[in-house]
């Protein structure tokens, strides 16, 4: 299909037909051909007048917190309320095969089978952050189908939580209800980023969720004091990360989810911080694209590529100090 074809497909296209181009251009702006890389820069293009009036929520938290099960929910609760949800999520990739499970559109049985619902698995493939590479591109596409709502759903990595943080408009961190003590709430750089912290499974043991709620509500409150600026507690015009308590198994609490994404949203539009955040995030992707691009010029470069062998085995060597053998190459990149 041309980038015409997809693009009409994606704005227009009935249900059948959409997902199968939604599908298609995806897969086109995530592959590494050339020839693929300047479609997929067509297609984008095409699709920007299209994009920006969909919500971008970031979801992150540790394996086993139970994203998969609360994103279904709130799937499930967002369409019932006349919305049109798209699922981004992302798995790691093996460092030995390379390979990925993809198994989170299959977790979410109720919602993958939704007309009103799109989801996309995607390999990390390696890439810093638990996102994909192309996960914001990816994002475009859903916008431009219509899709109101979009989640990303990322790995709990360690560096996911920056990553989504910087491309989504707002960022929830869901917890367990015994993750830690006081200062284990406190030391994660992290709860710097959250604009709303989650404590799932808060049914297993109520007692446990609601002093973790406690404990985590005091770190946020001296974080803002002294941590992210953006979220300073003494300015009453901006958002003020909240947590919230809840079980997604048995679909307690989304409600309350949801009106506090709802205010979020509201506050952060009246205030314009919504559309610097967007900004922001496109000027920080396009310096992203520009470091992969030159990192990958670099290597393709013909002198390079000559002398890389030789000074690589000199460095494993020891006969040649790392940051002399980085000068020399980047010289004959000059």
């Amino acid at each position: 299909m041309t980038s015409v074809d997809l693009l009409e497909g994606i704005v227009q296209g009935a249900a059948l037909v959409q997902r199968r181009a939604m599908a298609k251009a995806i897969t086109l702006l995530e592959s590494t051909r050339t020839d693929h890389r300047v479609q997929g820069d067509e297609l984008l293009t095409a699709l920007l007048p299209h994009t920006g009036k969909s919500f971008r929520l970031g979801i992150s938290g540790v394996p086993g917190v139970g994203k998969s099960t609360f994103i279904e929910a709130l799937g499930l609760y967002l369409i019932a309320q006349g919305h049109r949800v798209a699922v981004l999520t992302i798995d790691p990739s093996s460092s030995v095969s390379g390979g990925s499970i993809l198994g989170d559109k299959t977790r979410m049985e109720h919602l993958s089978v939704h007309e009103q619902a799109y989801i996309r698995p995607s390999p990390s493939s390696g890439t810093l952050g638990g996102v994909a590479e192309k996960t914001r591109e990816a994002m475009l596409v859903c916008e431009a189908a219509g899709y109101d709502v979009v989640i990303v759903e990322t790995v709990g990595v360690g560096q996911s939580e920056t990553a989504v943080a910087n491309m989504t408009d707002m960022f929830v961190l869901m917890q367990l209800p015994n993750a830690g003590d006081d200062l284990q709430a406190i030391k994660k750089g992290v709860m710097e980023l959250a604009d709303l912290v989650v404590i799932n499974k808060a049914d297993i043991d109520p007692d446990a969720a609601t002093r973790a709620r406690a404990q985590i509500t005091s770190s946020l409150r001296l974080l803002g004091q002294h941590g992210h600026p953006d979220h300073a507690h003494h300015d009453e015009q901006i958002w003020h990360p909240q947590v919230i308590q809840l079980s997604a198994l048995k679909g307690e609490g989304v409600d309350r989810f949801w009106a506090a994404v709802s205010q979020f949203r509201s506050l952060q539009t009246s205030n314009h911080q919504l559309i610097q955040r967007r900004q922001q995030q496109s000027r920080a992707w396009m310096w992203e694209r520009i470091d992969a691009g030159l990192k990958q010029r670099f290597r393709a470069h013909p002198q390079v590529k000559r002398a890389l062998d030789d000074t690589t085995r000199q460095v494993l060597a020891g006969e040649l100090p790392p940051s002399t053998a980085a000068r020399q190459l980047l010289e004959l990149f000059d």
